[in-house]
């Protein structure tokens, strides 16, 4: 069976959902992450029947055998993306192509089923309509979709399971730092590293996260909002945060951001600054940058900003780093010009407020 042309969602609307002035209560000020919307979407597979049972359901809570494979042996993978309220009133995607492909990539690194792209896709777009009162009209306002995939089969034994459960659940959401993108601080993890050289740094799975909350409780601990990863091997270059790829901007106006060597995630944010600073005119390297480096270069006034980027906080500023080696700010410590700049425009492309001349945003009603 082809399931890109024929495999078809039975819709199954809640009949009990959240009523609508509850709603406006919950997302006039939603947080991020809390508060989730009355559907999901599923779609099973099997090594018998590939991609079946395709569905919009009300959201419940999943039942699962305790020897679900999943819960032993990690097989899982997932995504972030948002549908944004645009100006003229009508509900948009940003790249959710992107997201599709790697999904792809994340499953065939954790031995998963590929799903389709156009299912991806379906599954998103049919979600986002029946659930779009859920979309928050307040500034920042979103809702994240969260596609996600794990093994269901329930075996005990180290092989991939025959059985997967993909679903996608959605959340309305503000901005995910609470009072804006007011610069972090980050904190160097002396301790831990997030992935190594044939790990799975460029799969989007849940052991990634998993493994960087205790370096991310120990940035917390040391009064730093987020925590910032150098490589396994060597201990010396800067790679990403626990969630967020970075960006350096030099005096010369140019900007570098570590390579994607297979260590760090290749955010579609990531790809997104890329080109639009490259359509300024603006040369970006992606090339190696050590930690001892952006010290030299931070206090020598060479290097003039940092920022972070991803999907749930956009582009947010990096105004101090602290270390066992001690601390150092970078520029005056806030929001660069270029940082706010390319904010600015990458916010306004999403929320149809600039020209898309790159085609990334993609209208669904």
């Amino acid at each position: 069976m082809d399931t890109e042309t024929t495999l078809q969602f039975e819709v199954e609307a809640n009949a009990s959902p959240v009523p609508a002035s509850e709603r406006e209560a919950r997302i006039a000020d939603p947080g991020f992450g809390r508060v989730f919307t009355d559907h999901m979407a599923m779609v099973r597979w099997s090594r018998d029947k590939g991609w079946h049972a395709a569905k919009i359901a009300p959201r419940k809570a999943i039942e699962m055998d305790p020897a679900s494979s999943v819960l032993h042996y990690a097989q899982e993978i997932f995504e972030g993306m948002k549908a944004y309220r645009l100006a003229d009133g009508s509900t948009a995607l940003f790249r959710p192509e992107q997201n599709a492909r790697r999904f792809q990539k994340s499953a065939e690194r954790m031995a998963m089923p590929q799903l389709p792209e156009k299912l991806f896709l379906e599954s998103i777009e049919k979600l986002t309509e029946i659930d779009r009162d859920w979309i928050p009209t307040a500034e920042g306002g979103a809702l994240y979709l969260r596609p996600f995939m794990f093994a269901s089969e329930v075996f005990l034994g180290v092989r991939p399971a025959h059985e997967y459960l993909y679903l996608v659940i959605a959340s309305s959401v503000g901005a995910y730092f609470q009072g804006g993108a007011k610069a972090i601080s980050i904190w160097v993890s002396d301790d831990y590293t997030r992935a190594a050289p044939g790990g799975t740094g460029a799969a989007k799975c849940g052991g990634n996260y998993a493994a960087s909350l205790v370096a991310q409780s120990q940035a917390i601990e040391k009064g730093c909002d987020q925590v910032v990863f150098l490589d396994a091997a060597e201990h010396r270059w800067v790679e990403e945060l626990g969630g967020m790829n970075l960006f350096f901007v030099m005096d010369d106006g140019s900007m570098v951001t570590p390579p994607l060597k297979g260590t760090i995630l290749p955010g579609i944010t990531r790809d997104s600054i890329l080109t639009l600073a490259r359509d300024e005119g603006i040369a970006v390297r992606e090339e190696p940058y050590a930690i001892d480096q952006w010290r030299a270069d931070a206090e020598s006034g060479r290097l003039r900003e940092t920022f972070a980027c991803g999907t749930a906080a956009v582009v947010t500023p990096v105004g101090t780093v602290r270390s066992s080696k001690g601390d150092f700010t970078i520029g005056a410590g806030g929001t660069g010009q270029l940082t706010q700049r390319l904010r600015d425009r990458l916010v306004g492309i999403q929320r149809g407020e600039h020209d898309d001349t790159h085609g990334w945003v993609k209208r669904l009603f």
